[in-house]
C-alpha cells in the first residue's frame, strides 16, 4: 500500500493555511497545520513529515527558527519558506540555514505545486556510480568536494562553485544536478563570456517572432530550455552590469519575459554558477553587483587544484591514457610517472589532459618517457597580484610568443625553429595547431 506523504504548513494566517491545505489535498498529500513556531516544533517532534512549508513571519518568531529546529534536531525533512514580496534577503538567510527552496507572496499555486513535487523527490537514492564517473579520486580534498556536492544536491538554493581554471567546476555542477531531484530534467550549460552583449537578453530569456530584426520565429532562451532542471552559468563574472540586473530579477521573481512578449512565464530552474575569478573582489571593484553576488553565493563549493591531489595523479593519468589511446595506449615509464607527480600543474586537470593527449598523439613506442610529456617549466611563474588571466591562458600565451619568435628568427623555417626551441618538428607542428599559430 502506497504511503500518503505528509506536509506540515506553518502560517498564522487562516486564509493562507486553507489555500495551501486545499492545494496539497488535491495533489493527494496529507497536510497538517501549525500557526506558530512553538506549534511547528511540537508537530515536527512527533515525526512522520515528508515536507514542511513555513511563513517567515510568525507570532512567536520567524520561519528561520523552524528551519534551525529541523537542523538542530537532525530531522530528515526538506523545508521551504514563504517570504513577503521583495524580502529576498530572508529567503537567502533561510537557504543558507538549510531551507530547500522558497516561495514569494502572493503564492503562485503553479510554483507551489512544482516546488512540492521537486521537494518530495529529494529522497531519491544517490547513485554512487554517478559520482565516480564525474569526479575521481581518494584524496581528502576531492572526497570533501564529493561529500559537499552530495549535500548540496538535496537543496534547491543557488550554488556558487569557485576554483582555479581547469579544476572541474562544470563536472561538479553536473554531479550536483545528477544526484538531485532534477536529474531527469535538462542541464543547460552556458558560457557567459562567449555571448555577445547585444544578444544576451534574447539568448537568456528567449524572444517572440518579430521582436527584433532576424527574429523569424518564437525561440526559447536558456531559462526556458532548463525548465524543471538546472541552469549552469559558467564564467558568470563576465556578465555585463546591465545583464546582471535582468538576471537578478529573473532569479528573485522566478519569472522571465521573452523579448516581444506581453506575459511573464513562471520559472522552475535551479541556478548553479562558476568562475575562476575572485567574484568578491569584482564586487569590491564595482564590476559585479553585490545583490546578485549574494543571490548566487548561497551555497559555496570550492574545487581543489590538482596540486592538492597528488596522490590521485597516477589514477587520473591511467584513466586519461585509456581514454586517448584505448587498449593500445602507451604506458608511463617510471621516470614519466615521477615527472607527473613532481609537476606543478598551473592549468590543473585541463593541463594534465592536454599533456597526456599530446603525448599519446606523438608517442613513438609503447612507453612514454619524461621527454615525451614535454612539460612546460613553470616553477618560476608568479602571476601579478590582481591579475585576472588564468594560468593556462598565461602559459599558452608565453608558448605562442616563443614559437612566433623562433619562426620569425628562422624566416619561418619550421625545421630550424623546432631545433631552436629544442623540440621535434612533429611536436612543433602539433603545438602550432593547438595554439593557432599560422
Amino acid at each position: 500500500m502506497t504511503k500518503t506523504l505528509r506536509v506540515l504548513i506553518v502560517d498564522d494566517e487562516p486564509d493562507i493555511r486553507e489555500l495551501l491545505e486545499l492545494t496539497l489535498l488535491k495533489m493527494g498529500l496529507a497536510p497538517a497545520c501549525a500557526g506558530s513556531v512553538a506549534e511547528a516544533r511540537a508537530a515536527l517532534d512527533t515525526g512522520g513529515f515528508d515536507l514542511a512549508l513555513t511563513d517567515m513571519r510568525l507570532p512567536d518568531g520567524e520561519g528561520l527558527d523552524v528551519v534551525n529546529h529541523i537542523g538542530e534536531a537532525g530531522l530528515d525533512v526538506p523545508i521551504a519558506v514563504i517570504t513577503a514580496y521583495g524580502s529576498a534577503d530572508n529567503a537567502v538567510r533561510a537557504m543558507k540555514a538549510g531551507a530547500f527552496d522558497y516561495l514569494q507572496k502572493p503564492v503562485s499555486l503553479a510554483q507551489l505545486r512544482s516546488l512540492v513535487k521537486t521537494a518530495l523527490k529529494v529522497e531519491t537514492p544517490v547513485a554512487k556510480a554517478v559520482a565516480q564517473q564525474r569526479l575521481l579520486g581518494e584524496s581528502p580534498a576531492i572526497q570533501e568536494a564529493l561529500r559537499l556536492a552530495d549535500k548540496l544536491s538535496r537543496s534547491q538554493a543557488a550554488v556558487y562553485i569557485g576554483g582555479e581554471s581547469g579544476t572541474g567546476k562544470e563536472q561538479a555542477a553536473r554531479l550536483i544536478h545528477e544526484l538531485g531531484p532534477r536529474a531527469d530534467k535538462p542541464f543547460v550549460a552556458v558560457n557567459c563570456g562567449a555571448i555577445p552583449e547585444t544578444l544576451m537578453e534574447s539568448e537568456f530569456f528567449g524572444c517572440r517572432k518579430g521582436a527584433f530584426t532576424g527574429a523569424d520565429a518564437d525561440r526559447d532562451g536558456f531559462f526556458q530550455q532548463a525548465q524543471g532542471g538546472t541552469l549552469f552559468l559558467d564564467e558568470v563574472a563576465e556578465l555585463p552590469l546591465a545583464m546582471q540586473v535582468k538576471l537578478l530579477r529573473a532569479i528573485q521573481e522566478k519569472t522571465v519575459r521573452k523579448l516581444g512578449a506581453s506575459q511573464e512565464e513562471a520559472l522552475d530552474v535551479r541556478i548553479i554558477c562558476a568562475t575562476h575569478r575572485d567574484l568578491a573582489a569584482r564586487v569590491e571593484s564595482g564590476q559585479f553587483r553585490q545583490d546578485l553576488y549574494y543571490r548566487l553565493n548561497v551555497l559555496p563549493l570550492k574545487m581543489p587544484p590538482l596540486r592538492e591531489l597528488r596522490d590521485d595523479i597516477p589514477l587520473f593519468a591511467d584513466r586519461l591514457l585509456q581514454r586517448f589511446g584505448g587498449a593500445a595506449a602507451p604506458q608511463l615509464s617510471a621516470d614519466a610517472r615521477r615527472a607527473l607527480l613532481d609537476y606543478a600543474y598551473p592549468g590543473n586537470f585541463r593541463e594534465l589532459e592536454n599533456i597526456l593527449e599530446r603525448a599519446v598523439a606523438l608517442a613513438a613506442g609503447p612507453s612514454l618517457s619524461r621527454a615525451d610529456l614535454q612539460l612546460t617549466p613553470c616553477a618560476d611563474y608568479a602571476p601579478e597580484l590582481g591579475s585576472d588571466e588564468p594560468l593556462q591562458d598565461y602559459l599558452d600565451r608565453v608558448e605562442r610568443e616563443a614559437i612566433v619568435k623562433a619562426l620569425e628568427g628562422t624566416r619561418y623555417n619550421r625545421t630550424q625553429a623546432a631545433k631552436k626551441l629544442g623540440v621535434t618538428f612533429r611536436s612543433l607542428r602539433y603545438r602550432m595547431e593547438r595554439l593557432g599559430v599560422k
